[in-house]
């Protein structure tokens, strides 16, 4: 009986399917699974008996038939459903909606921009793929009642996704609950009906290019324009980056890059990366190779959708990518020299995951600070915001811009910056020196752990939570913390905190957006001699500690 329903179920889905390719593969799934496949049947439970929820990331899964992927049917209801619930707003909403360069991701826009039309709401689309927050600061530059960005970032290739931002005093952030829990329901409520009787229509229309452009003036505009142009080489790691970056590079006064040809073109099958995540071991191995050749000792790359920004450099002939913490440390005391002298309130702020470094700097200036939970939709609500960042290689350097990560803006300030140091006869490495003997020393790792079954993050979650360890790298754990019970006046979330002796502390967490845990180790040495040498000392011991804990 239980298999039958998941036939039955199946081909329901499969009737209302306008996709060829998906149709097919659903297909060929429901003729094995009638003569009892075994594999067949397992693949229907897991593409029927779960369904791709929407919450305050919005949609993100793997491609493929079924309410568990993504795919134009699940993409249909959920782009009915926030019509609906947009329409419960005002009366005549107003959305623009742009796309990157992954598989299918120009059809979703297109089917959500054709439904969005048909149930009265005025649509722009951008006309080709784009930067997200090319689309995040068109909403606010237009004053619109909401976007849509078609995209699964720095996801790995068989992946997609759709994100959502809404208009209003917070215009350009991502959504935050309840609003994605009504948003859920009003897709659940359509998912219940037929693809066949939403309303469709192509009365919409493209994107102005004034958008564009208007990006590339505000964000040049961040540039100090370096006497001498930068030497640097750029990957877009098969993104939607290098078009729009390309403009801001010039128009900032800072040169031309050497790009890496095979990455610099938008391809939604990643070719030459496993993961197209500049976080990913190998990811910018072809970026090295092209600096190599060129003589260039900076490489700057972004991810798919080019929200995230990566830095590398040459150190002592070795190639050293900076981890987000040394990006955003270095980008946040420049945040506060541009507006130590400005005299109106002025904040910094970071995911609780990211290093206290910022804190730091942010003390040292008087301004405020903030510890957000993971997430720019947190981050970037902070008030008197000039500088929020999370170690996962997101910046936001241009609240007033846009109010989402960017890593085309991020790029930009960040190559002033060598710029600067490049006419005070500096390096990169020389002024992560001058930070340390300014406010100390910070280092930080990750531990990541990949599965293949959800159940196993909740089981070494449950490890911390019900037996933490006492010691950790010879030190004493201190207070162990888990924010599911709410803590620091944060809301209850799946966050465990062990705070170390001496300065060190340690943050287990799920990913929300892959199946996989985080634990995030970080350590800070403020006083004596040798800092850098001590407190990369106290995360490798740290780390050696965890791991074996976790095994």
């Amino acid at each position: 009986m239980e298999s039958r329903d998941l036939i039955a179920r199946a081909k329901s889905w499969l009737e209302q399917d306008p996709d060829p390719e998906t149709v097919a593969e659903l297909d060929a799934f429901i003729g094995r699974a009638e003569i009892g496949d075994e594999g067949a049947l397992a693949e229907l439970s897991d593409r029927f008996d779960a369904r791709l929820t929407f919450g305050t990331a919005g949609l993100r899964g793997e491609l493929g038939a079924g309410p568990n992927r993504m795919n134009r049917v699940l993409v249909s209801q959920a782009a009915y459903g926030f019509a609906k619930f947009l329409l419960g707003r005002e009366a005549k909403p107003s959305v623009v909606i742009g796309y990157d360069g992954r598989v299918n991701s120009d059809v979703f826009a297109r089917d959500s921009a054709e439904i969005f039309a048909g149930l009265g709401l005025r649509v722009l689309l951008f006309d080709r793929a784009t930067p997200t927050p090319v689309v995040a600061t068109a909403l606010r530059e237009l004053d619109l009642s909401a976007a849509v960005v078609v995209t699964a970032s720095h996801n790995p290739p068989r992946d997609n996704g759709y994100k959502v931002y809404l208009g209003g005093a917070s215009a350009g952030s991502q959504i935050v609950s309840p609003d994605d829990t009504e948003i859920e329901a009003l897709i659940l409520r359509a998912a219940n009906g037929n693809l066949a009787d939403f309303p469709r229509s192509n009365d919409f229309d493209s994107a102005p290019e004034f958008l564009v452009d208007t990006y590339v003036e505000k964000t040049a505009s961040i540039s100090t324009r370096p006497e001498t142009p930068i030497r640097f080489v750029y990957t877009a790691l098969h993104g939607v980056g290098w078009e729009i970056a390309s403009r801001c590079f010039v128009a900032a006064g800072l040169g031309d890059a050497s790009v890496v040809s095979e990455q610099i073109e938008p391809d939604g099958t990643f070719p030459t990366v496993a993961f197209p995540n500049p976080e990913e071991l190998g990811a910018l191995d072809l970026a090295y190779a092209t600096a190599d050749r060129d003589g260039i000792d900076l490489v700057i790359a972004n991810d798919p959708d080019a929200d995230r920004l990566a830095v590398a450099i040459r150190d002592d002939g070795v190639w050293r990518r900076l981890t987000g913490n040394e990006v955003g440390s270095l980008l946040g005391w420049r945040a506060a020299e541009r507006h130590k002298s400005s005299g109106a309130p002025a904040a910094l702020a970071a995911s609780i995951v990211s290093s206290p470094a910022l804190g730091v700097v942010a003390a040292e200036y008087g301004f405020e600070f903030a510890y957000t939970l993971t997430g720019f939709k947190f981050v970037s609500r902070v008030p008197h915001l000039v500088f929020g960042y999370e170690e996962a290689l997101g910046y936001l350097v241009d609240p007033e811009k846009v109010r989402d990560k960017d890593g085309i803006s991020a790029a930009i300030d960040f190559l002033s910056m060598a710029g600067e140091l490049q006419e005070r006869g500096l390096t990169i490495a020389d002024h992560l020196t001058e930070f340390t003997d300014r406010f100390g020393a910070f280092a930080s790792t990750q531990i990541s752990v990949r599965v293949a079954d959800p159940s196993q993050m909740f089981d070494i979650s449950a490890k911390f939570r019900e037996s933490p360890p006492h010691l950790l790298g010879g030190l004493v754990v201190t207070a162990v913390d888990d924010f599911a019970n709410g803590v620091d006046g944060f809301p209850p979330t799946d966050l465990i905190r062990l705070t170390v002796a001496g300065g060190s502390r340690v943050i287990v967490r799920p990913s929300g957006t892959e199946p996989k845990l985080k634990i995030y180790i970080d350590a800070a040495v403020t006083d004596g001699v040798h800092r850098t040498a001590r407190v990369v000392d106290v995360v490798a011991a740290l780390e050696t500690d965890l791991r074996k804990f976790i095994t």
